[in-house]
């Protein structure tokens, strides 16, 4: 995490984590008045992902904290709700939609933090039940070095009965979760790959084995866990490749405590491709068998996925049976030949993630 420049909106000279974030950071720092400035100092890089990686924008979120997972058309969703914190990411991985989503990429955090409370009790105080997350438009543990987003979100959610965050991370940034009293409302989730994949296209962020690590200390401290396989890659040796990575997750916590494990394998909008081309020249991601899918992303062959999915899901079930293992973005074909059933076969999908929250996280039902 190489941050070179802050650049603090105007408007929010003056809110109070403000002056601690600059004082945690120690790098120069601009105040300005239109966003434009950020903007034009990283279009004129060569690289302007890279560039927005290294440049740090404090300014006032002027939508909506709380949002719905945009989730895809045709493909069955999970009703996730979004909690945005900020945007884009310090990490570097190949295929990371927010290369191309983001225009131009903004290394971003929104400060109006009383504003995000206000939405967070409204949302408490009507006792809706949602699972939440951090991690749709940037990694949850980023901010960790700068900001105390987890000592004020862990505490927040903790004081409530019907909501649960999950914090989704490739870091090991965890110090700060240690002596929270969490209530077991947040839960620690790892995206996770195997090393080839890692190795190939996840520049600065944690190793495997770290990760792992990370979530068994978490786990030690009362936290409940989830674990993302997501993208999925597919080459020579990925089958025993993943098998080798969920003997791992379960020789480093244990199956109780996992309150779901998503799978899910890579696809990109035809954007993507030669962002990743130009700048992950050595990678091969892009080379599979794809085709384009009903959403206009590039998928794998759908025989090449199920064949994948089937394998997982079978060593997931020999080692824990009883943990609630998901889809993100499949439709009912793939489901009923990969896992033996679809999400209307057990309440749909919002319903099976629900009662597993429910079960794990001290949730009323």
């Amino acid at each position: 995490m190489n941050i070179t420049r802050l650049y603090i909106d105007r408007e929010v000279t003056g809110l109070p984590n403000v002056a601690a974030i600059r004082a945690r950071l120690n790098v120069p720092d601009v105040v300005v008045d239109d966003a434009r400035e950020v903007y034009d100092a990283i279009l004129a890089d060569d690289d302007p992902i890279q560039k927005g990686k290294e440049v740090l924008y404090l300014n006032r979120n002027r939508g909506a904290f709380i949002r719905k997972c945009p989730g895809t058309r045709h493909y069955t969703c999970c009703d996730y709700m979004i909690l945005h914190v900020g945007t884009f990411c310090t990490m570097d991985c190949a295929y990371c939609i927010l290369q191309s989503y983001f225009h131009p990429p903004v290394l971003q955090y929104f400060v109006n933090h009383d504003d995000m409370k206000g939405e967070l009790e409204s949302h408490f105080e009507a006792k809706a039940f949602r699972r939440i997350g951090t991690g749709e438009f940037t990694d949850s543990m980023i901010w960790e070095l700068w900001t105390d987003l987890s000592g004020m979100l862990v505490p927040e959610f903790a004081g409530q009965s019907h909501s649960v965050l999950e914090l989704k991370t490739k870091t090991t940034a965890i110090e700060a979760l240690k002596d929270l009293d969490h209530r077991r409302k947040t839960i620690m989730a790892w995206s996770v790959n195997t090393e080839t994949v890692i190795r190939q296209n996840e520049r600065g962020t944690a190793a495997l084995a770290a990760r792992l690590r990370a979530a068994a200390a978490c786990e030690s401290w009362g936290y409940p866990l989830a674990f993302h396989f997501d993208p999925m890659v597919v080459y020579d040796g990925c089958e025993a490749d993943y098998e080798k990575v969920i003997e791992a997750i379960f020789q480093a916590v244990s199956p109780q405590n996992v309150v779901w494990m998503s799978i899910g394998t890579f696809r990109f909008m035809p954007s993507l491709k030669p962002i990743i081309q130009k700048r992950f020249p050595e990678s091969p991601i892009v080379y599979g068998e794809f085709v384009s899918g009903i959403d206009d992303k590039m998928r794998y062959f759908k025989p090449l996925r199920i064949g994948l999915y089937r394998r997982v899901y079978e060593v997931i079930r020999s080692m824990a049976p009883e943990v609630t293992v998901y889809f993100c973005m499949e439709d009912d074909e793939v489901w009923q030949k990969s896992f033996g059933f679809i999400p209307s076969d057990r309440g749909g999908l919002p319903e099976m993630l629900d009662r597993s929250a429910v079960r794990h996280c001290n949730l009323a039902p």
